[in-house]
């Protein structure tokens, strides 16, 4: 049980930590050759070049201007400075967004703690329930469990404040959310009608094409939009089986990277030829020429590209039952991907597409109906995964402590008794370690998000999110609260009489608060200043730049700051919420350090999304109701978790008032879920029809089907094109196949609009040589 000096030990060392970080970062983005680490977004929109100075070489690397060095901490109000309307300009609704979830940590927290501190720490401290069971109970308990509602005694009238401030804290958070939702919601709806155009504004996603044996996937497609869209469908894009040749062009780039560092490495030294191992990683295998060895592989890989390439465009197999169907306005997109397409709901799916840059392009491949077989067995897989892995976190949680680490290594007792090495076990150890010991489940639930088929990486972001939070919330959060405040007082328990166990129950819970003490510091403090820092691009940077860049391109290539990181970020954030909200009526100590890690991720991310990140795609804040719904979710635990504190105290008289709080915060969600989240699903006809209005009267020649021809082009294809002009015929098949394939089907000929086997040209394509046979 951590003590109010292993707490403030703790403190200190993630304090010294984080001021370290922040120096260290002051300093290095002083450097010119670090410059294009810590400004790369300027960098990629070609708004800031490189500040290295000709002339003396240590200034080409060093900055000299020893003033600058007296203004390193500028970064802070320059971070904060920028306008919102100019930062969602400069960096998209999607971060501007993201930082709001901070800037609703403060608003919410703030005045909770003010009157927390004001109100509840006094009425906690004046009692002396915990002194008393420490006696009597031989409970373990420590100072700062004196400033919990721990130190009330049962049937204390002085419940009544924590209830009252119970209701004030629902009030408010629930006030701050709704302003939220609808700040938000404003936010997405003028985003989306100030936007320039998109490809997606005018396009949907259609899945599960029904099979047909006289006509193929994209002249079928093309049928079906004929006939019941005659008056809004423009062209459309089949989906293509396209994931081994992405793999074979991958493999392609890879080695070609090769060939340009060992090429490199023999223009720098010309008296050997480079050598390498054929073997795994290079590790065993013949010695071969490496130039030589590259070169053949490439070539190797160009023939099979080519034969891939082939095979895509003559079997029918590689066409996917799904198409990107665009029409030529926003309302006849919004119009079809908002509505039933056929009396079977299970075929002619539609779906707004994702933008181009948003697409996971591997799963379109995926055949719809294996779809909920995949997520059923990522559920059953999540479900083992989360129950499971709280077997190795309660392990080496017991081993992170006095009595574990005494346990396996008694030899280390006498070391481990001194004062500062006991408060550093007990104050830092724990959330380290807990820290450590989850870096990899973001990646393993990214995996799993991206098998169970989803088409874009909004949603594969925000499905890892969705589980990284339950994650969180079962093994972090319940784990040690319920289970690691069951087994420290498990020698209570044993010899307590059965009507006592529930009185242990509710003062062991509250003394929980000060693993999550520590586990805030290192990670909401140490760890978001660690963050500015980026050691690991900055490290991959000047690696890469000094072995493999030769020439601008080279160097953008090198310069990847990464995105925003949706699926780790934000779930992180919500631990936060649910921390404070549940402890802010039983220990209010815990809110100063919340406090502290939303202002300081404030300030970062800003830095961060100002300076650095480049973000992938742009779902104009899409996930704000994931957001909300969490938070909602987090208040009514806290109720829960008070209810049955008090109950276990046997406040008889104020327990039953608490019962109104769970029922408020659902209704209050589901008016708010009425109200505002149909902004965040569906895109009004009346908005669509006002910016088609707004396009045609400002650009009445525009070209619609020139601009949307390839938009859904896979991107292998584009990229194939660009390095091989041979294979531009073959990718014009693939995105014309419409034109070359002529249809089969006679049932078509008594269709409204007619088919090619009954008129010589269709509306979607351009016009064309007209051939004068008729039906």
């Amino acid at each position: 049980m951590a003590t109010l000096q292993d707490i403030g030990v703790s403190a200190a060392i993630n304090i010294l930590s984080a001021v370290i970080f922040l120096l260290v970062f002051a300093v290095l983005r002083l450097q010119p050759f670090n410059d294009r680490v810590y400004f790369s977004k300027w960098y990629l929109k070609g708004l800031r070049s490189s500040p290295t100075h000709a002339g003396a070489f240590v200034r080409r690397f060093v900055n000299l201007d020893f003033r600058s060095y007296l203004k390193f901490l500028n970064w802070m109000p320059e971070a904060i400075r920028m306008p919102e309307p100019e930062l969602i300009d400069h960096a998209g609704l999607d971060s501007a967004v993201y930082l709001r979830i901070y800037l609703i940590g403060l608003k919410i927290f703030v005045p909770i703690a003010f009157l927390a501190w004001a109100v509840l720490v006094p009425v906690n401290y004046t009692d002396n329930n915990v002194s008393i069971a420490q006696v009597t109970a031989n409970v373990t308990a420590s100072d700062i469990d004196k400033l919990s509602v721990s130190n009330i005694p049962a049937r204390s009238q002085r419940f009544w404040s924590h209830l009252v401030m119970a209701y004030a804290f629902t009030f408010w958070t629930c006030y701050v959310l709704m302003k939220e939702y609808a700040k938000v919601a404003f936010l997405r709806l003028q985003f989306l009608a100030s936007e320039k155009r998109r490809p997606d504004q005018f396009t949907v996603l259609v899945r599960n094409v029904p099979p047909d044996p006289d006509e193929s996937v994209s002249e079928l497609v093309e049928h079906f939009f004929l006939v019941n869209h005659p008056d809004n469908y423009l062209t459309h894009q089949v989906v293509y089986d396209a994931n081994k040749l992405s793999k074979l062009v991958k493999k392609k780039k890879k080695a070609q990277n090769w060939l340009d560092f060992y090429q490199l490495k023999y223009t720098r030294d010309s008296t050997a030829k480079p050598l390498m191992k054929t073997g795994f990683l290079g590790l065993w295998g013949e010695k071969v020429d490496a130039i030589e060895f590259q070169t053949a592989e490439i070539a190797k890989l160009r023939t099979e590209i080519a034969a891939e390439r082939k095979r895509i465009a003559n079997d029918p197999k590689s066409i996917m039952p799904a198409a990107f169907v665009s029409f030529k306005s926003r309302w006849g997109a919004a119009v079809c991907a908002q509505t039933q397409q056929s009396r079977n709901p299970t075929i002619w799916l539609t779906e707004w597409a994702p933008e181009p840059r948003d697409v996971y392009w591997e799963n379109l491949a995926i055949p719809y109906v294996s779809l909920t077989v995949r997520k059923l067995l990522m559920g059953v897989a999540f479900f083992f995964l989360t129950f499971f892995f709280m077997i190795p976190i309660s392990f080496v949680q017991s081993l992170a402590s006095i009595e574990g680490i005494e346990k396996i290594a008694p030899f280390l007792k006498p070391i481990i008794e001194r004062d500062f090495v006991k408060s550093f076990v007990q104050g830092f150890l724990p959330g380290i370690v807990l820290k450590i010991f989850l870096i990899f489940l973001p990646t393993i639930l990214m995996i799993m998000a991206k098998f169970e088929g989803f088409t874009s990486l909004s949603s594969l972001e925000r499905r890892a999110a969705a589980r990284y939070y339950i994650f969180n919330f079962v093994n972090v959060f319940l784990g040690s609260v319920i289970a690691g405040a069951a087994f420290e007082q498990l020698g209570s328990f044993i010899k307590q009489s059965a009507d006592q166990i529930p009185k242990t129950i509710g003062v062991a819970i509250p003394m929980k608060a000060t693993f999550f003490i520590t586990y805030i510091m290192v990670d909401g403090w140490a760890g978001i200043a660690g963050e500015i820092l980026m050691l690991k691009p900055l490290i991959m940077f000047h690696l890469k730049n000094f072995f493999l860049v030769k020439t601008e391109k080279d160097r953008e290539e090198a310069m990847d700051p990464g995105s925003l990181g949706f699926n780790t970020g934000e779930p992180r954030i919500q631990l936060y919420f649910l921390l404070g909200l549940v402890y802010a009526t039983v220990t209010p100590l815990l809110l100063p350090f919340i406090i502290v890690f939303f202002a300081l991720g404030f300030v970062v991310f800003r830095h961060q999304i100002i300076n650095v990140y480049n973000q992938e795609y742009e779902s104009a804040a899409a996930f704000w109701p994931d957001v909300h719904g969490r938070i909602i979710y987090a208040l009514i635990f806290s109720q829960v978790i008070l209810m049955g504190l008090l109950s276990t105290k046997k406040a008889a008289q104020s327990t039953p008032f608490l019962i109104a709080l769970p029922v408020i915060t659902i209704s209050f969600h589901l008016y708010c879920k009425g109200r505002y989240e149909s902004a965040f699903v569906r895109y009004p006809i009346q908005e669509a029809m006002m910016k088609d209005t707004l396009e045609r009267a400002r650009e009445p020649n525009l070209n619609l089907k020139g601009y949307l021809q390839n938009a859904y082009a896979h991107p292998v294809f584009k990229e194939s094109e660009e390095e091989d002009d041979e294979a531009a015929s073959s990718i014009e098949e693939f995105e014309t196949e419409s034109v070359l394939v002529a249809t089969k089907r006679q049932s078509r000929r008594n269709t409204p609009l007619p088919s090619k086997a009954s008129a010589p040209s269709s509306p979607s394509l351009p016009e064309v040589r007209r051939d004068n046979h008729q039906p």
